[in-house]
């Protein structure tokens, strides 16, 4: 069976361009790709029937031997090359035709790198830097400056790798597409271009400061606002303060992770505060008034209930931390602990002798636990 005319396969006219012989055929793959036919036992011949004639169309050299000579030229006889065709046409080299169309329909979901496109550059990584900071500075918040080791655009190729500032070439290996193909049978394996290492080009004369990297390592001094109400683990994000990016690319990204230092007095949780205040016995059973610090300097009072025990709890209202992203402020809680005398004189030791023996009821809570105590060693009697 004589083949048909590949102009006919492919449905054009002979004075087809290259981007309309290329897109005539990536319509017939679509149309006859076997997976989308597998009720039509002809798509499969028709399908490589279409690949050869893309095969031998797309190549200008094949092209002209064909318009001249027709099948004929890629039978034997007509000018050497691979046994059984001039230029080896045969059934066509299918991995080769379509992976030209695969690039044209996938080539931008896979990051946009079409035929000698390559990656011109590379975005730089993002750094972080841990900022301790004192709970009133968490309270007030404050601009700090902070000293970052990172890397800069290179001043003396103004980041583009190559000496001069001249602009970098296209990789010979790979086109500029920075990875190359191995053929293994049927299939084509993409790998990073070794020569490049994917960015699609190279620099013949790197700079001698940066070495061709396009940034050097520098030391830079930023200044960071710290927002009221920070806490442990909040995270400050400085857009495009990161390390500077390869032969010219975006920087990356500086996060700022907080962490707030422990306090002598007070104790956090989120936007409250706990102050843990001593207080004497009589204090605590006289009652009355006592003055506690605050964390924005400043001196609060408060009043303790007759008999208050260790534990009890006072609030004052809006003494505590700011809300980050505002909303008021939390609560300061004076939690008291009722301390014990110690190193009594001979005269204290008597006056609390003689008001032990006169305060038989006035512990509610020992008499209620020895009442326990007498109920429970009664049981264990009987």
């Amino acid at each position: 069976m004589s083949k048909r005319d590949f102009y006919e396969v492919l449905g054009i006219g002979k004075g087809a361009s290259a981007d309309e012989i290329k897109k005539a055929y990536r319509g017939k793959a679509k149309e006859l790709h076997p997976d989308r036919n597998s009720d039509n036992p002809k798509a499969e011949a028709q399908f490589k029937e279409a690949n050869e004639a893309y095969e031998i169309l797309k190549d200008a050299e094949k092209k002209a031997a064909y318009d001249r000579y027709g099948h004929a030229a890629f039978e034997g006889g007509m000018g050497g090359g691979r046994p059984g065709g001039g230029f080896g046409g045969g059934q066509g080299d299918f991995s080769s035709a379509f992976s030209d169309v695969f690039d044209d329909l996938f080539g931008d979901f896979m990051g946009g790198q079409q035929r000698g496109g390559g990656r011109r550059a590379a975005r730089g990584a993002d750094l972080r830097y841990n900022l301790r900071v004192t709970l009133e500075e968490a309270y007030s918040g404050l601009q700090k400056t902070i000293n970052v080791p990172t890397s800069v655009a290179c001043s003396s190729c103004s980041g583009s790798g190559a000496e001069g500032g001249a602009e970098p070439t296209t990789c010979p290996t790979c086109s500029g597409m920075g990875k190359v193909r191995a053929q293994q049978g049927f299939f084509t394996v993409e790998r990073t271009c070794p020569t490049c290492s994917g960015l699609g080009q190279i620099i013949k004369n790197p700079c001698t400061t940066c070495r061709g990297a396009g940034r050097v390592e520098k030391d830079r001094a930023l200044s960071v606002n710290i927002p009221p109400g920070v806490e442990t683990g909040t995270r400050i994000r400085l857009a495009g303060e990161g390390e500077a990016g390869m032969r010219g690319g975006p920087s990356g990204d500086l996060y700022i992770f907080i962490e707030v230092a422990q306090h002598a007095l007070f104790e956090r949780d989120g936007a409250s505060l706990f102050c843990r205040v001593p207080v004497s016995i009589a204090k605590a059973a006289l009652g009355g008034s006592i003055e506690v610090p605050t964390i924005d300097g400043g001196r609060g009072r408060v009043q303790i209930p007759a008999g208050s025990q260790s534990g009890r709890q006072m609030r004052l209202r809006g003494k505590g931390m700011p809300a980050l992203r505002g909303g008021g402020a939390g609560d300061m809680f004076i939690e008291l602990a009722v301390e014990t005398p110690v190193n009594l004189t001979a005269r204290q030791k008597e006056l609390l002798q003689e008001f032990d023996e006169l305060s038989e009821n006035n512990n509610p809570e020992g008499t209620s636990f020895f009442s326990s105590v007498k109920s429970f060693w009664d049981s264990m009697k009987g």
